[in-house]
């Protein structure tokens, strides 16, 4: 097939933009030929229970699944009866971006809670953890917090375990969106299970995608409370796929090793030198830190325009002039600093 695009060209719109990596493109290859048994009794499903488990533990199990929608949904319905609701971020991708599937197809209340900056906290969480045994209003259940955050920034051990606690003390469960999970491990420099298992979480959403997946994504369930029903809620809400070795074996691919480490790494170090690159420029400022591999700048009027003349990327609050750079696996740093000089050109520096 003749291609399509301009595979030189990169921007910084999201993490989702970016192509497969290479060796996961390998790894897809390597799973095929012959016949495997569908629905996840393979050989690579199976390897990756065994790759899940040295990451979070001997009690953690995997489902793949298609996308982080589904798995953020799923999870959370695992968790919570019909009258159950979630506590979590206004920022929250499940409450923002997600097409409002949680509620509609998931079937759960959300309840929302402003933050300053994509984090929640007890004292946030207790804004709308109340209610129980009111039958006129939807039961606080679980909490979902992301890691890392929507607005780039990181919880620490330390937090989860403040946050698993307190919600686990008044009947609630704790799903982390992972999405980004990688990338919060390199810059906590920290194992993957430290902030999850090890603080009290209870079911994951594991994100491949944004880490160099072609489309890979998995609930993984951490405790004996969580995941109820899992295997036929899987199938109910479409998330299970027939040939799923080849999904299992991206996230093997990933995990198996330190490729998850090492794409995480250059990403986040993409985004530091971005920042590094303009945070001297006149004009510029910054919304939030830049702890992962998201930067939120501020502009000066025009020059977010003016600059995406040469590369794309989102408007994240076009009246305040924020705009959101996202750094990849395949973020080159001849990009950061092609991106750099030209928001110095259109600031006029």
């Amino acid at each position: 097939m003749q291609q399509l695009h301009d595979a030189d060209r990169r921007g910084f719109a999201s993490d989702n933009y970016s192509g497969v990596h290479p060796a996961v493109l390998a790894a897809v290859a390597a799973a095929n030929g012959g016949h495997q048994t569908a629905y996840g009794a393979d050989d690579y499903t199976a390897r990756l229970q065994e790759v899940v488990r040295g990451h979070f533990g001997d009690a953690a199990e995997a489902f793949p699944v298609f996308n982080g929608t589904g798995a953020n949904v799923l999870a959370l319905q695992s968790l919570l009866p019909r009258w159950g609701a979630v506590i979590a971020a206004k920022s929250a991708h499940i409450n923002v971006d997600e097409g409002g599937a949680p509620e509609r197809v998931g079937g759960m209340k959300l309840l929302t809670v402003p933050t300053p900056d994509g984090k929640l906290t007890p004292a946030l969480i207790d804004l709308e953890a109340w209610g129980w045994g009111d039958e006129h209003r939807a039961q606080p259940l679980a909490v979902s917090i992301t890691q890392s955050t929507e607005l780039g920034t990181l919880y620490t051990p330390d937090e989860i375990r403040a946050i698993a606690d307190h919600a686990h003390e008044r009947g609630m469960l704790l799903h982390v969106d992972g999405a980004r999970l990688s990338n919060a491990a390199v810059s906590l420099g920290t194992d993957l299970r430290a902030f999850t298992t090890d603080a009290g979480v209870d079911i994951l959403s594991l994100g491949g995608t944004k880490n160099g997946a072609m489309g890979a994504e998995a609930v993984v369930v951490l405790s004996e409370g969580a995941g109820e029903g899992f295997l036929y809620l899987r199938k109910l809400n479409m998330q299970l796929a027939s040939k799923m070795r080849f999904i299992s074996a991206q996230l093997v691919a990933l995990f198996e090793g330190d490729l998850w480490r090492e794409s995480a790494a250059h990403a986040n170090a993409m985004a530091t030198r971005l920042r590094a690159a303009v945070e001297q420029v006149p004009g510029v400022g910054f919304a939030y830190p830049t702890q992962a591999n998201g930067v939120f700048a501020r502009l000066p009027e025009g020059v977010a325009g003016r600059v995406r003349e040469r590369f794309f990327f989102y408007d994240w609050d076009a009246p305040a002039g924020e705009v959101r750079w996202m750094c990849t696996w395949d973020t080159t740093e001849d990009d950061v600093d092609a991106l750099a000089q030209a928001v110095r050109e259109a600031v006029g520096a």
